[in-house]
C-alpha cells in the first residue's frame, strides 16, 4: 500500500494552497489620464448577449469597484469587474459604447478602440 495516493485529509499539514489564496493583488495607484481603456465588444460565449469589455484600468479593487458601480448605475444594465495580470476590466451588458465613452470624458479618462 506504499503506492497509495492520498485523495482526502483532514490534517492541516496537507492542506494544498488554491491558486486564488496564492495571487497578491496589488493596489497600483490611481492617477486619472495616466493609462488608456481599450473598448471592445464580446458576444461568444455569451447565449449571444453582447457585452462592452473596457480594459487597461489600473490593478486597484476599490477604484474598480466604485467605478463599475457608476458607470452601471448610469447605463442602468448590469456588468462586473475583473483583476488580471494585465490590469483591471470593467464588463457592461449591452452595447453601451456611446454612453461609456461619454462617462469616461466627463472622468478625463483617455480611451481608444470603437
Amino acid at each position: 500500500m506504499s503506492n497509495v495516493r492520498l485523495v482526502f485529509s483532514t490534517d492541516p499539514k496537507d492542506k494544498i494552497e488554491s491558486e486564488k489564496d496564492s495571487k497578491v493583488v496589488t493596489n497600483e495607484t490611481v492617477q486619472e489620464g495616466q493609462f488608456t481603456v481599450v473598448f471592445r465588444l464580446e458576444k461568444g460565449g455569451r447565449g449571444g448577449k453582447t457585452v462592452t469589455v473596457m480594459d487597461g484600468f489600473p490593478r486597484n479593487e476599490e477604484y474598480l469597484k466604485a467605478l463599475a458601480k457608476e458607470l452601471k448605475a448610469k447605463c442602468g444594465v448590469g456588468g462586473t469587474h475583473l483583476i488580471g495580470e494585465k490590469g483591471g476590466t470593467i464588463e457592461i451588458q449591452g452595447d453601451k459604447r456611446d454612453q461609456l465613452k461619454k462617462l469616461l470624458e466627463s472622468k478625463r479618462i483617455k480611451f481608444k478602440g470603437m
